[in-house]
């Protein structure tokens, strides 16, 4: 295999010319995405370029305590940027997202890690903070649109609940239905990016790979792996939010709280 092409510091300067041809869109229809496109390109560049810098010295240093305490401040922002797009009661929901938080990516980590690449060092820099970033970051996204649609649907159709509570005599029963469509819009998007998953598309990691010089069935095996573990890392991440965050959102009469929502719905 050929050594992977670097790319020098003016040819990735020349290649954020392309965004003028989305930009140019926007103005033209006037999609107040401008500003914000701009903020995040700045954002993401400067973000990426600090990360290179620890990671260098990460991988260096290699040292468990330094690896975890990485992972454990991925986990707190990964918490915070939930708990404040979705506008939620940070009090309410900062430990129930930790749980679970925690709970997914130490199930999917020694799993992966521990019996299927059968890692001497389970907690090796290379490894262990990429999978874990990968888990993080899906369950993020994921967990925005599966929560948000379950506490959306438990306080615009409270009336159902409390039919469905009545009724059953039971607030799981009754919560069923939201849980449900909860994980249903939350993990379609993801079994839909499986589905196509090498017919039109080529997924980053795999392409990553064979970039960096590794054979195609290596770089698919790895990929494979991959999306087993954020499939399952989201969808264990998802439930326990959900399972954990019901211990909090119903008083003792198993009452919907009024102060789910952060003052914002």
């Amino acid at each position: 295999m050929k050594e992977i092409m670097d790319i020098d510091l003016l040819s990735l300067l020349l290649a954020f010319s392309i965004m003028l041809i989305p930009i140019a869109g926007f103005i033209y229809y006037r999609v107040p995405l401008v500003k914000d496109t701009a903020i995040a390109l700045v954002r993401m560049s400067l973000q990426l370029s600090l990360v290179a810098v620890y990671l260098e010295y990460i991988f260096k240093f290699n040292s468990i305590w330094l690896n975890t305490l990485w992972v454990v401040v991925m986990i707190l922002i990964a918490v915070y940027t939930s708990i404040n797009r979705m506008r939620l009661n940070f009090r309410m929901f900062v430990i129930p997202f930790l749980i679970s938080g925690f709970t997914s990516v130490f199930i999917i980590d020694a799993f992966f890690l521990g019996y299927i690449i059968k890692l001497d060092y389970i907690f090796d820099a290379r490894y262990f903070i990429p999978i874990s970033g990968m888990v993080l970051g899906n369950a993020m996204n994921h967990n925005i649109v599966g929560l948000t649609a379950y506490f959306d649907g438990l306080v615009s159709n409270r009336e159902l609940y409390y039919y469905l509570l009545v009724n059953n005599n039971n607030r799981t029963a009754a919560t069923a239905p939201f849980i449900r469509e909860g994980l249903r819009r939350g993990l379609n998007p993801l079994v839909a990016t499986m589905t196509v998953m090498g017919l039109i598309s080529l997924p980053g990691m795999m392409t990553g790979q064979i970039l960096g010089g590794s054979s195609p069935a290596v770089a698919i095996k790895y990929q494979i792996m991959i999306m087993l573990a954020i499939f399952a890392g989201v969808s264990i991440n998802l439930l326990l939010s959900v399972v954990f965050s019901n211990r909090f959102i119903f008083d003792s009469y198993d009452r919907l709280r009024k102060n789910i929502f952060n003052g914002k719905k």
